[in-house]
């Protein structure tokens, strides 16, 4: 019985102490709407599929990336149609092109490939 007493008083005092803690948090905190509100603007911050991290970090790496890429195409294409012009302006250049790209040759022409290593 005395075993009894003293594990009922021990958990009294454990239930005051938790009490006592309960009360040392400010009502503000206990407040449902608030702690949904910042649940809320914690989730949209960092586990959202557009939270803060890729929106403001993530993205303009990458819009600089793809900014980069579009300069290389862009200057491709200038390369390409500068090389269209001279091809249907001069008939010699298409020869030359042919024999250069697609390794073309003559009828009566041997064709030696040297590769370098």
């Amino acid at each position: 019985m005395n075993f009894e007493l003293k594990n009922y008083k021990a958990q009294t005092s454990n239930h005051k102490q938790n009490m006592n803690f309960l009360q040392k948090i400010p009502s503000w905190l206990k407040n449902k709407y608030i702690l949904t509100a910042v649940g809320f603007v914690v989730w949209m911050f960092f586990f959202d599929e557009r939270d803060f991290i890729t929106t403001h970090i993530k993205q303009p790496m990458e819009l600089k990336k793809l900014q980069q890429s579009e300069k290389y195409y862009q200057d491709e294409i200038t390369a390409t149609k500068t090389e269209l012009d001279r091809l249907k302006s001069n008939p010699s250049t298409i020869e030359k092109y042919a024999r250069e790209k697609y390794l073309m040759k003559r009828d009566n022409e041997d064709l030696f490939l040297i590769h370098e290593k």
